[in-house]
């Protein structure tokens, strides 16, 4: 069973930021995944740097659009991604350095790390109708955002 799965109460109605939620769900799932399985400290490391890597460049993407159409909490908002970027590294931290892993705590942890930000800041972001629309990225920069930002992740944390 997964540890989140997507409702319909986590759609915006901005169809490439919905992809990009369902998508970190999906590294969150995969990140439990591993978790049961036993894996190895690497292993989950890795994916943990992979979530860090996706939801910083959705951040960043996301912050974009909400600079050109001058949302008025753009500041709140963009310290609260900064505050997440934080609490994934204190998470992968906290996971690094863990001796003996209480699982059910720690994916706890994931699950609250992605609904509390989207329940408060995303939910009124994406309820406003000016900002319903989201930048076409090419592919490749945004993989290569995504690697740059997990590469420079891994590197802090290892």
């Amino acid at each position: 069973m997964a540890l989140i799965e997507w409702r319909d109460d986590f759609c915006t109605g901005i169809q490439g930021v919905d992809h990009e939620h369902r998508q970190l769900i999906e590294q969150i799932n995969a990140i439990y995944a591993l978790i049961d399985d036993e894996a190895d400290k690497d292993s989950v490391i890795d994916g943990l740097g992979d979530i860090y890597g996706s939801i910083s460049a959705h951040f960043a993407l996301e912050e974009k659009m909400m600079e050109r159409h001058g949302y008025d909490h753009y500041e709140q908002h963009q310290a609260d991604h900064e505050r997440l970027l934080d609490d994934i590294r204190d998470i992968t931290d906290e996971f690094e350095n863990a001796t003996d892993l209480d699982g059910d705590k720690f994916k706890q942890k994931l699950n609250d790390w992605f609904q509390l930000h989207f329940k408060t800041h995303d939910s009124r972001l994406h309820k406003l109708t000016n900002l319903m629309s989201h930048d076409e990225i090419d592919e490749n920069k945004l993989r290569t955002m995504i690697r740059n930002a997990k590469n420079a992740f891994l590197r802090k944390t290892g």
